[in-house]
């Protein structure tokens, strides 16, 4: 038989109760009637004895062998009243001397090699179907030299059988209708108990892509669901905060690639709206590759983002000396920053592992966005420090117009830009801080970014290799 593993929790509930309190009741009901019945046997085995102690003080009185003659009729007005008493008297010699009629004592029973002691009272049936409960014991005469009798003495346990039995139909009836009532508690108890799931099950069908901002209630379901009330709430809000930057991406990318391919367009009408020499072509299709490559680096750069955000970009780790690779990158961009009027320079040494090739993309990237947004006569730096053990920072640091603080968190996001006053000549995709997050955290470091007192510092934590 297959277990339905998808049963619903209050089934599988249900069935617990049930379970666990037959399991009781059973053990119960078994304790019970075990009980009983050794109660009934100790209060036949408490007769049972006196009898054969009445047997022991007779016997003890046979001087003779005409005493002997005689014993069995003081037991026979011994057992006057006692209804449902037997007894029987073996002589040594094997010979019957006593035995009350209708008991039917077994052989086995008045036998030297197998005696029934109040330990172990033997139990059988007559011949009428009466079941009997008796006990036997080697009992000295006043004989002398004379060896012992065996006397046993039985009772009718029938009214005991019958109770019992009474008693056992009461007690499994009970146990059985207990069970299903624990079963039936056990539902209403757990559908209650679980009523609050139901509850956030409803609330989590009406959240949509559109009402991601609706949350669950921590403080109306019990302890043991809070915790997964507020994960289920901490889902919600990075869904939420995906979704919005799924849509943002969108808008941007849609803004992004308008303005080239409406570019491309525009000049391809106007240039075939009529006749044109063949410079003039040359010039549109010149012009034209401009734009192409505009959108070739800026799918690039998004194909570089995506697979870095799937984890398929993994660098290279070889110990790089920082001090040499930055001198170099500035010494690249000096001629931009001079044609600006903004001094560039370098300072502190580091070495770390990662990718020569990204990592020169990163600091690249951060020193070209420093000199564009920096005013003429003002200053960049990059320098190198040790921020904890362990770990190497890079800053890029220029001089200029503050950023807001609220923009701050967003700068590293794709598309995101500050405002006009910071948009550039619109030839740069603003993919550029989305490609050093991804190569850093690729190395397994990060991001930093903060803008005081006219100063603003990018901050690359990577690995040291010392």
């Amino acid at each position: 038989m297959r277990l339905n593993l998808r049963a619903s929790i209050t089934h599988r509930l249900t069935a617990l109760f049930a379970l666990v309190s037959a399991v009781v009741l059973l053990g119960l009901g078994t304790l019970i009637g075990g009980t009983v019945e050794q109660h009934f046997v100790e209060q036949d085995i408490g007769v049972l004895a006196g009898k054969l102690d009445l047997a022991r003080r007779i016997l003890e009185k046979v001087k003779t062998e005409d005493d002997l003659i005689a014993v069995p009729q003081q037991l026979d007005d011994a057992l006057i009243g006692q209804q449902g008493l037997a007894v029987a008297v073996v002589a040594p010699d094997g010979r019957l001397l006593f035995a009350t009629s209708g008991a039917g004592f077994p052989e086995a029973l008045l036998t030297r090699q197998t005696m029934a002691d109040t330990a172990h009272p033997f139990v059988w049936r007559t011949g009428g179907g009466i079941p009997m409960r008796g006990i036997s014991a080697r009992v000295p005469t006043g004989v002398a030299g004379a060896p012992p009798v065996v006397v046993g003495v039985a009772t009718d346990i029938s009214h005991h059988e019958h109770y019992m039995a009474g008693f056992r139909v009461t007690l499994w009836s009970f146990m059985a209708v207990a069970a299903l009532l624990s079963g039936v508690f056990g539902w209403l108890a757990a559908r209650r108990g679980l009523a609050p799931l139901k509850a956030m099950k409803h609330k989590a069908e009406s959240i949509t892509a559109r009402r991601l901002d609706a949350r669950l209630a921590v403080d109306a379901v019990p302890d043991e669901l809070a915790d997964l009330a507020a994960t289920l709430n901490e889902m919600l809000a990075r869904l939420e905060e995906s979704f919005r930057r799924l849509s943002d991406f969108s808008s941007d990318l849609a803004h992004e690639f308008r303005t080239p391919i409406n570019n491309l367009m525009t000049q391809t009408q106007v240039t075939l709206s009529k006749p044109r020499a063949p410079g003039e072509y040359h010039e549109v299709l010149a012009s034209n590759i401009e734009e192409y490559e505009r959108l070739s680096r800026m799918v690039a750069d998004m194909l570089f983002i995506a697979k870095a955000d799937e984890g398929r970009i993994v660098p290279t780790r070889e110990r790089l000396e920082l001090a040499p690779l930055i001198g170099d990158l500035v010494e690249f961009h000096r001629l931009a920053a001079d044609e600006k009027g903004v001094a560039v320079e370098s300072e502190g040494e580091g070495v770390i592992r990662g990718d020569p090739l990204m990592i020169r993309r990163a600091v690249s990237n951060l020193l070209s966005n420093a000199i564009r947004h920096t005013p003429p006569g003002g200053r960049v730096t990059v320098s190198i420090r040790r921020v904890e053990p362990g770990r190497v920072a890079i800053d890029v640091v220029n001089t200029g117009n503050a950023i807001a603080e609220a923009h701050l968190p967003r700068l590293f996001d794709r598309f995101y830009r500050v405002g006009a006053s910071r948009a550039g000549d619109g030839s740069h995709s603003g993919l550029g801080l989305a490609i050093v997050k991804s190569i850093t955290e690729a190395h397994g470091g990060g991001v930093a970014v903060s803008s005081v007192d006219g100063e603003t510092c990018f901050s690359l934590l990577i690995e040291s290799a010392e």
